[in-house]
């Protein structure tokens, strides 16, 4: 057993970053095409995350072009160089799912003062 705690902590990220649900964030993903790599940035609001351990994922939604777009992903993951808060949100639930819901004005965040 100990050899597989031993492996878990090997695969954690050591400085991991906050993230709180409603804050507005930039990931910057890995991504490979072909031989080349390269980083992407996917910015939204931060509407769940999961588990914990090494399994933890968060999920970030977007609207671009009027469709809303929601990627997962896992925190102690290699392709996912940086996570950057931009601007910190004022909620008071765990998961924020009826956002899919909401068009406008009515889909954002309150700000945290």
């Amino acid at each position: 057993m100990d050899a597989v705690k031993q492996l878990v902590a090997s695969q954690l990220k050591e400085n991991a970053p906050k993230i709180v649900i409603g804050d507005s964030v930039r990931v910057n993903v890995k991504i490979r095409e072909g031989e080349r790599e390269r980083i992407q940035a996917f910015e939204g609001t931060v509407i769940a995350r999961n588990n914990s351990g090494v399994c933890e994922t968060f999920t970030v939604r977007r609207v671009s072009h009027g469709v809303g777009i929601e990627r997962v992903f896992p925190l102690h993951s290699p392709n996912v160089d940086s996570v950057e808060t931009i601007r910190r949100g004022r909620v008071r639930r765990g998961k924020l799912y009826y956002l899919r819901d909401r068009v406008g004005k009515a889909a954002k965040v309150k700000e945290k003062i």
